[in-house]
C-alpha cells in the first residue's frame, strides 16, 4: 500500500516558509520603520538636549562680556552721609547706557574719588532734593568702577541720570570735566567700555546698534510717549539739550562703541 504524503510537504515545497510566519515577515518593515522613526527622533532629542539652550540663546550667552570689578557704594557712602531713601525701582533689563560727566574737577587723586562721589551725593539729594545719587556707576580718571545709586549692580536699577529716558538704561558718569580740548584718560574710557559690554551683554544688546525707548516726560529732547531711537552706548545730550559728557568725551563715544563690541566678543 503506498502512502501518501500530506499535500505541501514534497521536495518542491521544502523551503516554503509557513503560512503564519509569512503574516509575521510581513509586518517587520513596517515595524522596522516605526522602530526607526522612533530611533530617530529619540536621537534628535538627545542631540538637542545635548546642544543646551535654543540658538538664540546660544547667540546672547556667547556676545556677553566678563563682568568688571565694581567697588561697592559702601565704599563712599558713610553714615554721617548717608540718608533714608525709598527701596529702589527696577526695570526688565538694560537697553542702553548713557554716558556723563560730572562737571566737577580733572585734577584729583583717584585715592580721594570716594570724597568726591559722597560731594555729589550730598549735592544730588540735598540741594535737588533727590532720593539717591542719579547715576547708577561712577568712573574715575584711574579706571576705578564705582556703584552709584542703590539696588544692586547686577540688576536694571531705575536711575535718575537722563530725562525721560531713565527706564531700561544705565547711566555712566565719567568723574571730571571733558569739554573741547581736555585730556580723556585712557584708563577711563577702557572702564567705560567695558561696564558698557557687561551690561549691555547681560540683555543681549550689541553697543554698535540703537535702542528703541519710549520718553516718560516732556522735559527731554521727545514729548512724553514718543518713542526715540537712541545709540544703545549714548551721550547725554543725544536725548537732552545739554553738552553732557563734553566734546571730548563725545568724539570718544564710537571708539568706545566699537571696543566695547569687541569685549562682547561680536568683532575680533
Amino acid at each position: 500500500m503506498r502512502v501518501r504524503r500530506p499535500r505541501g510537504t514534497g521536495r518542491a515545497h521544502r523551503g516554503r516558509v509557513p503560512r503564519p510566519a509569512l503574516v509575521l515577515l510581513s509586518w517587520l518593515p513596517g515595524l522596522a520603520a516605526v522602530l526607526g522613526l522612533a530611533l530617530c527622533a529619540d536621537g534628535v532629542g538627545r542631540r538637542g538636549a545635548q546642544d543646551g539652550p535654543p540658538a538664540g540663546a546660544r547667540a546672547v550667552l556667547r556676545h556677553t562680556a566678563p563682568k568688571p570689578r565694581i567697588v561697592p557704594r559702601s565704599a563712599w557712602l558713610d553714615t554721617l552721609t548717608r540718608h533714608a531713601q525709598p527701596p529702589p525701582r527696577y526695570d526688565d533689563e538694560v537697553v542702553a547706557v548713557f554716558v556723563h560727566h560730572t562737571d566737577s574737577p580733572n585734577g584729583y587723586d583717584c585715592a580721594d574719588v570716594p570724597r568726591i562721589i559722597r560731594y555729589l551725593y550730598a549735592g544730588q539729594t540735598g540741594a535737588r532734593n533727590w532720593d539717591d545719587i542719579g547715576y547708577n556707576f561712577l568712573v574715575d580718571r584711574c579706571g576705578t568702577i564705582y556703584e552709584g545709586r542703590a539696588g544692586g549692580v547686577d540688576r536694571a536699577v531705575t536711575g535718575a541720570h537722563t530725562q525721560g529716558f531713565n527706564h531700561r538704561t544705565a547711566g555712566i558718569a565719567a568723574i571730571g570735566t571733558f569739554t573741547a580740548g581736555v585730556p580723556v584718560p585712557k584708563a577711563m574710557t577702557d572702564a567705560i567700555a567695558a561696564l558698557a559690554a557687561w551690561k549691555l551683554g547681560l540683555a543681549g544688546v550689541d553697543p554698535r546698534t540703537e535702542a528703541r525707548l519710549v520718553s516718560s516726560n516732556s522735559h527731554s529732547r521727545y514729548p512724553s510717549g514718543a518713542t526715540a531711537v537712541l545709540p544703545a552706548l549714548a551721550g547725554h545730550k543725544d536725548a537732552y539739550m545739554t553738552s553732557c559728557p563734553g566734546r571730548a568725551l563725545s568724539s570718544r563715544l564710537p571708539a568706545i562703541r566699537r571696543q566695547a563690541a569687541r569685549l562682547q566678543g561680536r568683532i575680533p
